[in-house]
């Protein structure tokens, strides 16, 4: 399969500014994720070429690196604190109930590619437990009931 004509001149414009250079993979896998919202499977044997890689080396990346995602995303990831702290103070209730708002399990998508739901295991914000991050904005202190008043903020 191949990326669709617009794709393809996108990632084109990308790969041309990294032509000739070395070490610059994850750097390129970060501008085309950037500008895709994931890493198309069927980009990489495009970054392999264009970087003198065999496609199992840029796989190998993509798939070591957290950060980089080989599917779709959506456009608000809420990170859910599962630390300590949070634990304790009822983190499990609150992702229940974006579980149970968002029909998806943590991991995965909304088929709207609305929002992605993932469960972390420590935010840095102990003193706001329990915590959920929404792209930049964290919510701290939060109770099952207040998940439907904030996810309003992302329509």
């Amino acid at each position: 399969m191949q990326v669709t004509a617009i794709d393809q001149s996108k990632l084109e414009q990308i790969l041309a500014k990294y032509e000739g250079q070395e070490g610059v993979l994850i750097s390129v896998l970060q501008e085309v994720q950037g500008e895709f919202g994931y890493v198309p499977r069927e980009a990489i044997k495009n970054i392999a070429d264009a970087l003198k890689l065999f496609p199992s080396q840029v796989y190998g990346v993509v798939t070591f690196y957290a950060q980089f995602y080989m599917t779709p995303r959506g456009r608000n990831t809420i990170k859910v604190c599962e630390g300590t702290a949070c634990h304790v103070l009822g983190a499990t209730a609150v992702l229940s109930e974006l579980k149970t708002k968002l029909g998806v399990a943590a991991g995965e998508t909304t088929d709207d590619l609305k929002f992605n739901l993932e469960s972390v295991r420590c935010l840095g914000t102990c003193f706001l437990a329990p915590v959920v991050m929404i792209n930049q904005d964290y919510y701290g202190k939060l109770q099952p009931r207040d998940v439907e008043d904030i996810l309003k903020h992302y329509d």
